[in-house]
């Protein structure tokens, strides 16, 4: 099963972290995945010992690569691959009640223009 290189993008779906490839690979453009603490394009090969920091807000997971992988796994296998370094206090914030942000416009104001809808969601991604 092992094989010589991977993706950052393949990896991250085969271990589970990202339910799709094209979902891992956006992440990745959008530099929510980061190796050495450095943002990686969804193109960066993976070694074994890379330590890959995933942020899928409102926690910033920790992993190190133990072994490289050709196909998908079940997850009971993942822990075989993938250790998860993320610290308690990090997880500790998924018990935590979800911060809601409602975006109010006024009434009348018609809907949101290209430009306002942008920084909507730019604001929706620092949540």
């Amino acid at each position: 099963m092992e094989s010589r290189d991977a993706r950052i993008d393949k990896y991250l779906w085969t271990v589970r972290i990202y339910k799709t490839r094209s979902q891992a690979a956006e992440a990745c453009k959008k530099g929510k995945v980061l190796i050495a603490e450095i943002p990686v394009k969804p193109s960066r090969i993976v070694k074994p010992g890379d330590i890959i920091i995933v942020r899928k807000l409102p926690v910033i997971h920790t992993y190190r690569v133990k072994e490289l992988l050709d196909r998908r796994v079940s997850a009971r296998l993942v822990a075989d691959y993938l250790e998860d370094l993320t610290p308690e206090e990090e997880l500790d914030k998924l018990k935590k009640d979800h911060i809601t942000i409602v975006f109010r416009r006024d009434r009348g104001a018609g809907r949101p223009t290209k430009k306002e809808r942008r920084r909507i969601d730019k604001l929706k991604d620092k949540i």
